[in-house]
């Protein structure tokens, strides 16, 4: 997310579109997506290592790349749009009809996913390598190639997620401007159980308890605004606490392979 904010953001001041902008922050999560499949799909390091090591590595170049643009206005932001007839519902309309075109990209793209998953070859294959990617294999199914797919469409949509931090919800760059809105991301998964349609509900939910400081403090309560803003990863820390004691990885959703380098017999 970090190097897609300080990429779209570079993208933007340097060219003016905010479409390059979108795209130099998903290529970039790309490129970090891109070397993480290697060191796990290809080499079968660890997955939470390499992870780790990326974000560390990722955090980093995004201060390093970002580091002469600190508190720049960007040549062009994305402005909200309301959705015509929808947008004037009173109550509704604000909540959700009332976003820059981002937002309504994500509206559209977890129902995309979710009908992708379920209801086509393409999404039965992905399923199954996730699941059991010894019997995937066994019936054809390329395991290397989804779980590169897999993992480098991840990374694009949280480079696209981090341009649309510095390009619409706080326009410009700042070190560490995610503040951890990715571990809110993971643990939502978690949250969801692996449903694209409940990640959407449950990120409405995230995004409630992280508008709630800043509401709060506009209506006076008498609370301080770090106690404020601690609201959501303590939500977050409580789910995933709760999801735990809730039963078992299967239970849970999770795919069985799950963080499982997979390596062919013979």
């Amino acid at each position: 997310m970090l190097v897609g904010a300080v990429s779209g953001f570079l993208a933007v001041n340097e060219t003016g579109s905010l479409l390059q902008g979108v795209a130099a922050g998903v290529a970039a999560g790309l490129a970090a997506s891109a070397l993480h499949a290697f060191f796990t799909v290809t080499l079968h390091a660890n997955q939470i290592i390499s992870g780790l090591g990326i974000t560390i590595a990722g955090t980093g170049l995004a201060a390093l790349l970002g580091r002469s643009v600190v508190g720049l206005p960007p040549r062009a932001s994305f402005e909200d749009v309301d959705v015509p007839l929808l947008g004037s519902i009173p109550g509704v309309g604000d909540i959700l009809f009332s976003h820059h075109v981002l937002v309504y990209v994500g509206f559209v793209l977890a129902p995309a996913v979710w009908w992708v998953l379920r209801h086509t070859r393409l999404g039965l294959h992905v399923r199954a390598v996730g699941e059991n990617p010894a019997a995937a294999d066994a019936m054809g199914v390329p395991v290397t190639l989804y779980r590169y797919g897999a993992v480098l469409f991840g990374g694009a949509l949280a480079g696209l997620a981090g341009a649309s931090l510095s390009l619409a919800e706080s326009p410009g760059w700042s070190e560490g401007m995610t503040a951890g809105r990715g571990w809110i991301a993971l643990a939502l998964v978690i949250f969801a159980t692996w449903s694209p349609l409940r990640v959407l509900l449950g990120a409405f939910f995230f995004g409630a308890l992280d508008v709630l400081a800043f509401r709060a403090q506009i209506i006076g309560v008498d609370v301080a605004p770090t106690v404020l803003g601690m609201i959501p990863y303590v939500a977050t820390l409580v789910v995933l606490v709760v999801v735990t004691l809730l039963g078992t990885r299967r239970r849970l959703g999770a795919p069985e392979a799950l963080g499982v380098p997979y390596v062919r017999d013979g």
